[in-house]
């Protein structure tokens, strides 16, 4: 109980040591300028889309002559609902791409490779919804198409995502 009781001392001097200075900083003008500027960051941070990664990787190898593969390609104009399932889609069909691209070393490896990991990234703590995904296309039942197209769609649905 004793460590217990000092820790609680301990956080209540600190509390009181951090109050009197940021109740300082807020005195002056640079303080308030600091305080406003800290206050205002993350929520800039918090609007930029997830996928704007993804999509300057997705600029960098549409013009790759090395990779020629079709591709299972969703459909841009899916339903708002199944917006996840046609993201795993193409996330699946860019690791189609990033084994091609290990199998014959094109040059664009490394920009294939920071789409899946990235997007990945972007859909691990997003649930897939039983219901939803009943009522969505499994990614084979979509019409496969050249790699070109792929990636037209692939940047369309990004678009409408981070609109």
């Amino acid at each position: 109980q004793k460590t217990h009781l000092k820790s609680i001392c301990l956080q209540y001097q600190l509390c009181l040591l951090l109050n009197s200075h940021f109740f300082c900083l807020l005195k002056n003008e640079m303080g308030l300028i600091i305080f406003f500027l800290c206050a205002y960051v993350p929520k800039t941070a918090a609007g930029h889309c997830k996928w704007a990664e993804v999509l300057k990787d997705l600029e960098q190898i549409k013009t790759s002559k090395d990779i020629d593969v079709s591709l299972y390609t969703a459909n841009t104009d899916e339903d708002v609902k199944c917006q996840e399932p046609v993201m795993r889609c193409f996330l699946l069909e860019t690791n189609v791409i990033l084994q091609e691209c290990l199998i014959k070393n094109c040059s664009k490896t490394q920009d294939v490779l920071n789409i899946w990991k990235i997007g990945n990234a972007s859909l691990e703590n997003i649930k897939l919804n039983s219901t939803t995904s009943a009522k969505c296309k499994e990614c084979e039942e979509y019409e496969e198409k050249s790699f070109t197209e792929f990636i037209q769609s692939f940047v369309k649905v990004i678009q409408k995502e981070c609109k």
